[in-house]
């Protein structure tokens, strides 16, 4: 009835990747084996609306025209979430794709938002931050004007090219325009802590990829693959070093992972020994590029990444990098896709015929949307987490403790009284439920492919679980 798009083309020789019909043509597969009404299945697929609007902003003495773009893919729950991100090359396929990608994310991770996401064409280096900010703005307020921005309906987050900085300017619009509605903080998501942001929300898609990838190598499918029950001593290349990349490589190296390679936008930088990622982060920070670094040797080719013998290659920067053109110079034992649809569909039945598994993007990189609720929450609640309850459970194991000491010859050290006593602060409780989250998600993934008599990806059962809810949803609503 629905005739399916096709992820590829060919193109001089070469496969030509589409977003948009790569995730439809998983969607399609996994609808397919849950036996949905196919105009219900439909219904779930496409977008249900997508906004573009081209703005003028007088910019230099002269009028400048950009174009924007907000998808909503599903709102079967409200608000629906999303993050904006702002690329010369970004366009309305790709919104809604990542649109796609959003309302999948926050059902398979049972969290109440629906699925969105937004755009803005523009190379943040042609402008500066005043500019920027005037543009933001101007932005913002187009989308306010269409609840594209709102507490309510639509919530916006960082996204590639954008930050805490672009969130707290479009909060501001958003209070400036709405200057009676007590939940404004909660309009947008990944705001400075001075504006309502919450602790941990910065590196909270790279330590969503770090736990996601300790609960696959806790499983009984990596122990069977012969991989160590940790990254520790593991050898892990990352491409794409910007919040992500850069995060994630943090905590596996604090967790005893060797990371080889690193790439970004100049090139790639590797050592067999591993990179110390400290001093490369402030290297990055200081010349904007990886070359000049003293700790590995460069590469101008970013792509040579892709080829570093490793345990773990983690496509970490944008979509359609791991293509049938290149997954055979692929040297990794397991793929992580921390970048959202980094691993084209042919690429993933190569890498599966190798038996080479993929931990899929929705799973993976839901870090970010996770703590994004969680900030959310605390925007609604206007009470920071732990405050209510923190001195409480100071009291109470304070208590404890002694009591362990006066009724045993038992005496705590200073420094373990301290540890317990200290009460829970609002970054621990972030990275407590974020690692739940991830655990417990991962705990349905794997129970979903052991009870089915079919050999289902990891990819597969997350967009089975996802589908599945969202159908729910649809059908309590009379669908």
């Amino acid at each position: 009835m629905f005739a399916p798009r096709r992820a590829v083309t060919e193109m001089g020789g070469h496969t030509v990747f589409n977003f948009i019909q790569a995730v439809e043509e998983q969607f399609d597969e996994a609808a397919t084996s849950l036996a949905l009404e196919p105009a219900l299945a439909h219904k779930i697929k496409v977008c249900n609306s997508s906004y573009t609007v081209k703005f003028g902003v007088r910019l230099r003495g002269t009028l400048h025209t950009f174009e924007g773009y907000r998808a909503v893919h599903s709102d079967h729950i409200e608000p629906v979430k999303g993050g904006i991100r702002y690329a010369p090359d970004v366009d309305r396929e790709e919104v809604e794709a990542l649109a796609t990608l959003m309302s999948l994310k926050c059902a398979l991770v049972d969290i109440p938002f629906g699925g969105s996401k937004g755009g803005l064409k523009i190379d943040n280096a042609q402008w500066s931050v005043a500019e920027r900010e005037q543009i933001t703005r101007r932005f913002a307020a187009e989308l306010i004007r269409r609840n594209l921005l709102s507490p309510s309906q639509n919530v916006p987050a960082p996204d590639v090219g954008t930050g805490p900085l672009e969130m707290a300017w479009m909060a501001d619009q958003y209070r400036r325009t709405h200057a009676a509605d007590i939940n404004a903080p909660g309009c947008v998501t990944g705001k400075p802590l001075t504006h309502g942001g919450i602790e941990g929300r910065t590196e909270a898609t790279g330590l969503g990829v770090h736990f996601a990838v300790q609960a696959f190598l806790q499983s009984e499918e990596a122990r069977e693959l012969g991989f160590p029950a940790s990254v520790a001593g593991m050898t892990i290349a990352v491409q794409g070093f910007g919040n992500v990349g850069s995060h994630l490589a943090r905590f596996a190296s604090r967790d005893g992972a060797r990371i080889v390679a690193v790439s970004d936008r100049d090139g790639c930088i590797a050592n067999p020994d591993g990179l110390d990622i400290a001093a490369l982060t402030s290297h990055m920070k200081a010349t904007g590029g990886l070359s000049g670094f003293n700790g590995g040797s460069f590469n101008a080719d970013r792509d040579a990444v892709l080829a570093t013998p490793c345990d773990i290659l983690v496509p970490a920067a944008h979509e359609g990098v791991i293509t049938a053109d290149n997954v055979e110079h692929v040297e990794a034992r397991l793929v992580v896709e921390a970048a959202n649809g980094p691993v084209t569909p042919e690429a993933e039945r190569r890498l599966e015929e190798r038996g080479i598994p993929i931990i899929p993007d929705i799973f993976a990189n839901s870090g970010g949307v996770v703590v994004s609720y969680f900030e959310w929450a605390k925007n609604l609640s206007r009470m920071s987490f732990g405050r209510l309850e923190r001195r409480r459970e100071q009291i109470l194991f304070n208590t404890l403790l002694g009591e362990m000491e006066s009724q045993s010859s038992c005496k705590l050290t200073p420094s373990f009284r301290e540890r317990v006593n200290e009460g829970p602060t609002e970054r621990q409780l972030v990275e407590s439920g974020l690692e739940d989250t991830i655990a417990t998600t991962f705990e349905r993934i794997t129970s979903l492919r052991r009870q089915s008599p079919d050999k289902l990806s990891m990819r597969k059962a997350c967009y089975m679980l996802a589908i599945q809810s969202i159908a729910e949803h649809y059908k309590t609503m009379g669908l």
